[in-house]
């Protein structure tokens, strides 16, 4: 199965996120990008991947779900939550970047790591020109990425479609909508933003917008190409080592507590500013109260071990999370976090 936006790259920019859910295949498996496939096929796969854009700005579900391959069609959620947030945002204007064909039509049993290799490679890998994609649990059958640009809506976006070629008829595999733009700047803008932290010291301002650049400019977690690879490098060479990942990182608050965090992503709030969300372990949420003041001294040691967010986020979220799952938000505006 391809990895689903739903359950990742939410982290960062909650609804922001497209649904895929498709099988695919694994051998010697060929791609051609535009130039290389045959005219009728691309016109046949752009339409089907705009038709299938129209009728998610429409909002019409019911289309999209007819028009999915069966494994999508049966886990629809997703797909659905995507259309109905982004529906009145999501514009009709759809401009085709780049388009896939990937075949693994030779394929005699589902592949368990199908690998794509697109264009021209050089002695180094890729080049300005090449892309790849690597997917597991690869259904044998022809496939399409269609990359567009969608605009007429209250802000620009990217979509991804996939497309799986079913009885003759291009059926829809995955959908990944993404704003091009937030709070009004697109990722060229982070990323200039975050070298511009970076070489100032402010090194967690840095990668909060290093984050949201990479959620903006990748299309989807599943892809690799020379300019991909080399933000990413970018990137990972600026994480500082006390932002949570894989592991929780511990922070000592003025109350004499220690709370382990477990997530921190920035986000933006309806008056276009950034906020700050910070996650953190609790045994229980319940009790509000108690909620409520755990949450105002995680915001406020967190500012006051790194001062610097002053300067990129207009408020602080924390949120008590137990391990089922259940919350408890506060929010503090920075200018009333002393």
């Amino acid at each position: 199965m391809f990895s689903n936006p739903c359950s990742v790259r939410k982290i960062l920019l909650p609804a922001i996120a497209g649904c895929l859910l498709w099988a695919v295949t694994a051998v010697a498996q060929e791609c051609s990008q535009a130039s290389e496939i045959e005219p009728a096929l691309r016109a046949a796969i752009d339409n089907a991947a705009s038709q299938f854009i129209l009728d998610a700005s429409r909002g019409d579900v019911q289309s999209l779900r007819y028009g999915a391959i069966p494994t999508l069609a049966a886990a629809f959620d997703g797909v659905q939550q995507a259309v109905t947030h982004d529906k009145g945002k999501l514009g009709d204007q759809v401009a085709i970047r780049r388009d896939y064909f990937f075949d693994a039509s030779k394929a005699t049993a589902p592949l368990p790591r199908a690998e794509f290799y697109c264009g021209v490679y050089g002695s180094n890998g890729h080049t300005p020109s090449s892309a790849s994609f690597v997917i597991p649990n690869l259904d044998p059958g022809r496939y399409a990425l269609v990359l567009t640009n969608v605009t007429g809506g209250k802000i620009p976006y990217m979509v991804t479609v996939v497309l799986q070629n079913l009885q003759n008829q291009w059926k829809l595999a995955g959908y990944y909508p993404k704003p091009s733009e937030v709070s009004g700047h697109d990722a060229a803008w982070y990323v200039q933003q975050a070298r511009k932290y970076r070489q100032q010291g402010e090194l967690h301002n840095a990668w909060f917008y290093y984050q949201l650049a990479w959620q903006i400019y990748s299309p989807v977690d599943f892809m690799s190409s020379l300019q991909l690879d080399k933000l990413s490098a970018e990137i990972q060479a600026a994480r500082p080592a006390d932002v949570p990942g894989a592991n929780p990182v511990p922070l000592a608050a003025a109350n004499g507590r220690s709370y382990n965090l477990t997530q921190a992503f920035a986000v933006p709030d309806d008056q276009g500013q950034l906020s700050l969300v910070v996650k953190y372990q609790a045994a229980d949420v319940n009790d509000t109260a108690q909620a409520f003041q755990d949450n105002s001294a995680v915001i406020k040691a967190v500012v006051t071990k790194f001062p610097e967010l002053r300067q990129a986020f207009g408020a602080i979220v924390a949120r008590a999370t137990t391990a089922s799952g259940q919350d408890y938000g506060t929010l503090l505006a920075m200018k009333d976090i002393h």
